[in-house]
């Protein structure tokens, strides 16, 4: 080293040096009343105590949600309280049942084998009569969201299709090659759409919960592989709960940020706050699912930009709307491979793109990004085991069913059906807006609007609009609740219906603007008021058990449990 670094060394640490000096004589000193092996193991003990300190700090959840779960946890085994709670859990348990299971009424459950197996006739007479259980009439409108399309041409298009590839699988690449032709053009259709250049990629899902998964498990492994521990996701509130889904399966930190109350977008400033050294993405949408806005995409793909992180658009929702945009006349935020920070994006070809139900996509900007989803075994006794997505086994028959749909749409198609839907939710919104005592939440630019009230429960107008037939979505935080316009809602005399409907209902409710919810709206009403989440998360798992319930029948409108 050259000799004036050295002596600049020297200078730069001279005051220093005494300090140092001292220090040594003071441990040295200290130490000295001590045999070797207590020192051994009180370093062994400290460095324990650090390490679970460090783990107890630093968790996929904060430690403040940590510290409110153990008090709530206390709470609830003290004897008088954990009976109370039990008795209420069981009573909310029956009633969730009863209303999940009130259209089996009258009917037995199969629940073993039969002995002989039915002719194909008997059979799809048994389907026919599980088809008479649905009473919600989507076929007419009725639905928020649900069905996309229903259309006759297209859904005997879609079962041919399904029928000639119904025993392919694309694990199977070498006896089913025309299957993997089919998955990739459709997802090289879905990168052109999204304004992809010629390294996008991308994999076909299931649905949207698998391609966001997949994206945050691509986003989490370039993470450990880039020396962070403790990978993080940064999402506004709004965001699709599958987000949260994957932090729980990935053992990732998920940070919601909080939207601007107007207009109802992620606020930009807390989202930047947010940002850290462990951040592995950056999320917005196009549009949420809860009120129907588009994030503004182009500010958070600056900050990934910025901040060399990866921002995901998830566009689910509105995948095969947002791309057609423009050309249906339609301004619309870029939301698109157009922006350079955009490193991925999830849609969902079974919504708007009227493909049959488990299929999506998720897209990502080149191969480098998107290898980090895929799963390999190379030690495997059957063989080198490799797969792309989640699932092991996937069903060509859906990938042939969503290749035929986007070839019979057509770019074409899909910019009809885009001007149908949003010149519907428009009109729609419009007319929300002159109805007294309710407003429109944020600017819907797309197939979502949403309405809340300052004047009564909102929730009630969800039981009243079901009590016309009507399926709405219940939202919280703020309460609200929306409707997600298809295709169906296009139909004549279909939205004229619903706005009706909607203006009598809300007269109707405002005779006795303070009385409370009742039935299932009671209960969604309740647990939103309920600071302890994971009793509501109980209810929500009762929920879950009377779907999967066969061992019980109705008495007279009762619940009795089958011996």
């Amino acid at each position: 080293m050259d000799k004036g670094v050295v002596d600049g060394i020297k200078l730069y640490l001279e005051p220093v040096l005494p300090i140092l000096e001292d220090l040594r004589i003071s441990v040295n000193h200290f130490c000295k009343h001590y045999e070797a092996w207590q020192l051994i193991l009180g370093t062994f003990i400290l460095t324990w105590w650090i390490i679970s300190l460090k783990h107890f700090l630093f968790k996929e959840e904060s430690l403040w949600i940590r510290l409110k779960k153990s008090f709530f946890k206390f709470v609830k085994c003290l004897p008088f309280i954990k009976g109370k709670i039990a008795s209420e859990q069981d009573k909310i348990s029956r009633e969730i049942e009863e209303s999940v299971l009130k259209a089996d009424k009258g009917r037995s459950y199969v629940t073993e084998l039969p002995k002989q197996g039915l002719s194909s006739a008997d059979v799809l007479k048994e389907c026919s009569s599980y088809l008479e259980l649905a009473k919600i009439n989507w076929k007419s409108g009725y639905a928020s969201g649900t069905v996309y399309n229903g259309e006759e041409e297209l859904t005997n298009l879609m079962s041919e299709a399904y029928r000639m590839f119904v025993w392919t699988n694309p694990l199977h690449h070498d006896v089913f090659p025309h299957i993997r032709k089919m998955e990739a053009e459709v997802t090289r259709m879905c990168c052109s759409m999204f304004n992809g250049g010629p390294t996008t990629c991308g994999s076909v899902t299931s649905g949207g919960t698998e391609s966001i998964l997949l994206a945050c498990l691509a986003y989490r492994n370039r993470a450990l592989e880039n020396g962070i521990q403790f990978p993080e996701i940064v999402v506004p509130v709004t965001a699709h709960a599958a987000f949260d889904k994957a932090a729980w399966l990935f053992h990732m930190k998920i940070t919601h940020i909080p939207i601007d109350p107007v207009s109802m977008k992620v606020n930009l400033r807390s989202m930047y706050r947010a940002i850290n050294k462990n951040t592995c993405m950056l999320v917005g949408s196009a549009p949420q699912f809860p009120h129907g806005v588009v994030d503004p995409m182009e500010d958070i793909a600056n900050l990934g930009k910025q901040y060399n992180i990866p921002v995901h658009v998830d566009c689910c929702l509105g995948g095969f709307i947002v791309p057609f945009m423009e050309k249906a006349g339609f301004s619309i935020p870029i939301a698109d491979f157009r922006l350079e920070g955009v490193m991925s994006i999830s849609a969902d070809t079974h919504k708007y793109g009227f493909a049959p139900k488990g299929t999506s996509v998720v897209l990502y900007r080149n191969k480098n990004i998107r290898k980090y989803q895929y799963f390999t075994q190379p030690n495997w006794p059957g063989g080198i085991y490799a797969s792309p997505t989640l699932a092991g086994s996937r069903s060509g028959a859906a990938i042939a069913g969503c290749w035929a749909t986007l070839m019979y749409y057509g770019e074409e198609g899909y910019v009809d059906a885009t001007k149908r839907i949003v010149t519907t939710c428009r009109y729609i919104t419009e007319g929300l807006r002159k109805i007294p005592h309710i407003f429109v939440l944020g600017e819907p630019l797309l197939s979502v609007v949403a309405v809340g009230s300052n004047n009564f429960n909102i929730l009630r107008l969800c039981d009243a609009l079901s009590a016309k037939g009507w399926n709405l979505n219940p939202l919280q935080s703020p309460a609200s609740i929306h409707l997600c316009v298809t295709l169906l809602h296009t139909h004549k005399g279909v939205a004229d219906r619903f706005l009706a409907d909607m203006d009598t209902c809300v007269a109707e409710i405002m005779k006795k603007p303070n009385a409370q919810a009742e039935g299932m709206s009671a209960i969604y009403g309740m647990s939103q008021s309920i600071p302890d989440k994971t009793l509501v998360s109980d209810i929500v798992g009762s929920f879950l058990d009377a779907c999967y319930s066969t061992n019980v029948s109705f008495s007279n409108g009762s619940i009795e449990t089958s011996k």
